[in-house]
This record gives structure tokens, C-alpha cells and sequence, in this order.
């Protein structure tokens, strides 16, 4: 059982201005009945404050988490425009999915106009990588959008020196986890029609990757 009460969260609380900052340039504030789906939503503050300036797209959060549940329902109870949470573990197909989103049950192929990952890349294994870039090529819409936020390596990089250490302490916690360069990152992406449209430098180094599915994309 889930019970409703907000987690707090220091970091979500730090970078969701910088975020938003960034999601009203790229995101449509005019089009109707838009769809994004955020994967490892966390406890739920990202997407109920997204979605007050966005109340024409409807956010789904999900998480691999199920006991982070009852904190995304609460940060949603006022927001009209975000669905209850789903779990999603993305490092396994969209098509094995027990949920909304699994394209074999709903017609989820080409369903969600935006994709959403905060903070999730570098905290686990790369399949997540892999399995982030293959079902946002089943589940974007052609033209779609994947963004991604957090701390990057660039064309085999790593800076400033706080980010290798945090990568030092990331990889000794979990040898599976690090902080992904961007190069590895973009050609994962472009073996499923997806191409790094933009990088977007952020406070506490970290940045914001926009990520577009190709319009002769299926």
C-alpha cells in the first residue's frame, strides 16, 4: 500500500527552474492534447511542477520504484494534467510493458509527442541507456522529443573535476554506474533514427541533451 505524503528532494528542488527554463523552449504551450511520458519520475516533484505551465499535455510519470508511488501521488493531487504513476522498467522493451504504455495492449506505438529523464543515466546500468533510446523509437511520435538532464562527459571529457570525482564515487558504489559521454550516447541514439539535436549547459554542471526522433522515423 502506497501512502500518499511528499518526499522532499534538495536536488529536484535546486534544478527544476533551470529545467522548466529550458522545457519552455522546446516544448509547445499552444498545441492541444499533447502527451509526455517521464521515465524514472522519482518522487514526483518534476512533473506535477512541469505540468502546471504545460496544462495542454498530459504528463504520465513512471518509475522502476513502485514505493516512490504514493509520493508522485501526492505531488499530483492538484495537478489535472498528470496521470497516476506507472511502473516502467526501462531497460526492458516497451512491448513487454504491463501498463498503458505497452504498445502490444494499447496501440502505444507513436503515442507520446515528448519523453522525459532527469538524473536517472549516470545512477544506472547502461541497458537503461540502451533501453531509453530503443523504446523512445517505438513509443515518440516521428518528430518527437527525448530530453535528458544531467551531469555528461563530451566527445570523451569529463569536467570539471567535481564530476570525476562524483563519477569515481558513482562507479565505486556500482561498477555498472558513470556519468555517459555523449558521444557513446549519440550513437546509441542514432541506431534507432534518434539525433542529438541540442546540449544545453545547466547549473551545477550538468546539462539539458534534446534529443529528436527523425520525421522518416516509424
Amino acid at each position: 500500500m502506497n501512502i500518499m505524503r511528499r518526499i522532499t528532494n534538495p536536488a529536484g528542488e535546486r534544478n527544476k527552474d533551470p529545467i522548466l527554463d529550458v522545457l519552455r523552449r522546446v516544448l509547445s504551450k499552444t498545441e492541444p492534447n499533447l502527451r509526455l511520458l517521464e521515465i524514472s519520475s522519482g518522487v514526483g516533484l518534476h512533473a506535477a511542477y512541469f505540468a502546471k505551465e504545460f496544462p495542454n499535455i498530459t504528463f504520465q510519470p513512471s518509475e522502476y520504484d513502485t514505493t516512490l508511488f504514493g509520493s508522485i501521488d501526492a505531488y499530483r493531487q492538484d495537478v489535472k494534467n498528470v496521470e497516476p504513476p506507472i511502473f516502467i522498467d526501462i531497460s526492458k522493451p516497451c512491448t513487454d510493458w504491463q501498463n498503458e504504455a505497452n504498445i502490444n495492449h494499447t496501440s502505444g506505438a507513436n503515442r507520446f509527442d515528448y519523453m522525459l529523464n532527469i538524473n536517472m543515466l549516470h545512477i544506472s546500468p547502461i541497458a537503461c541507456a540502451h533501453g531509453l533510446f530503443d523504446n523512445a523509437a517505438q513509443l515518440l511520435k516521428r518528430g518527437g522529443l527525448l530530453i535528458t538532464y544531467g551531469p555528461y562527459a563530451v566527445d570523451g571529457t569529463l569536467t570539471p573535476e567535481s564530476n570525476v570525482r562524483f563519477n569515481e564515487s558513482l562507479q565505486h558504489r556500482n561498477p555498472e554506474w558513470g556519468i555517459r559521454d555523449t558521444k557513446e550516447l549519440s550513437t546509441l541514439a542514432a541506431s534507432k533514427g534518434i539525433t542529438l539535436q541540442e546540449m544545453i549547459e545547466l547549473p551545477a554542471n550538468n546539462k539539458c541533451l534534446i534529443w529528436k526522433k527523425d520525421a522518416n522515423h516509424a
